[in-house]
């Protein structure tokens, strides 16, 4: 299929088709594809994506179910990261590939449009989750100054607990877990989801492929039980730590991301 046809595959979906600002263009891999066009395909096109949301949601129930026959001693609450994870960015993707532009790019654009659909099951889970007493807290590193159109986006969605103080925004670091201990102050955390390792432990935040890969080794028995993963092939930490990213960066070519692929 020739690129202008699955470009058009990707415009059947845009929802964030008027944006105008300045373009950032890019050379394109020697196939002449995107190198993210397969992968938003897969998030807006695919019946599998929405079936892995709402698998994840579907774990997170049961986990929910199970955790509240147990003995409370202190107030529940569930953290959730907010892109990918219960917001839906792909339009901002796919515009992106159909005027060649990437990050940061027109993303206060799109971020100021506070437009952003719901991840598959993230509304219903939190909804039912709130409903039995459950804290919501958003932990995202979304900078503080799309805090206004975050809540409105949040709050036009009818997500719950979607106020002020429990939005927790980018601060002066990176680093998750400082918020995370701000609300184990007065809550048990429940159970972390995100799209991200990153925003489970701090060690996945390096991008030292390695080095997360061993620690996520070391910690398979709390997936799918307190940490509840969302797929996100478009974008991540998981990228940084690619062989070939540095270099691919340096020189604007995406064939240093050859480095990282296994063939038969």
């Amino acid at each position: 299929m020739k690129y202008s046809t699955l470009s058009f595959i990707v415009g059947l979906s845009l929802l964030f088709s008027s944006c105008q600002g300045p373009v950032n263009h890019h050379h394109a891999p020697a196939h002449g594809t995107h190198p993210g066009l397969f992968a938003t395909l897969f998030q807006q096109q695919s019946a599998e994506y929405k079936a892995l949301c709402y698998q994840a949601f579907n774990i997170a129930e049961l986990r929910l179910n199970e955790r509240l026959k147990d003995k409370i001693e202190k107030p529940l609450a569930i953290v959730v990261d907010i892109d990918e994870t219960v917001l839906d960015n792909s339009p901002y993707q796919a515009q992106g590939i159909l005027d060649h532009f990437d990050y940061p790019v027109k993303w206060d654009v799109w971020m100021n449009s506070a437009s952003a659909e719901v991840v598959p099951g993230a509304l219903e889970f939190l909804k039912d989750a709130s409903a039995r007493g459950v804290k919501i807290f958003y932990i995202s590193n979304r900078k503080e100054i799309y805090r206004d159109p975050t809540l409105k986006n949040l709050k036009d969605l009818e997500f719950p607990d979607a106020v002020n103080e429990n939005i927790l925004l980018l601060s002066d670091e990176k680093d998750k877990e400082p918020r995370r201990q701000q609300v184990m102050q007065n809550y048990e955390i429940l159970m972390l989801m995100g799209d991200n390792l990153g925003d489970f432990h701090s060690v996945f935040d390096a991008t030292d492929a390695q080095l997360r890969e061993v620690f996520m080794l070391e910690n398979l028995t709390n997936f799918g039980k307190n940490w509840i993963v969302l797929p996100n092939p478009v974008y991540g930490t998981w990228m940084e730590a690619l062989p070939g990213m540095k270099e691919a960066r340096e020189h604007k070519d995406n064939a240093y991301l050859e480095k990282g692929l296994k063939g038969f």
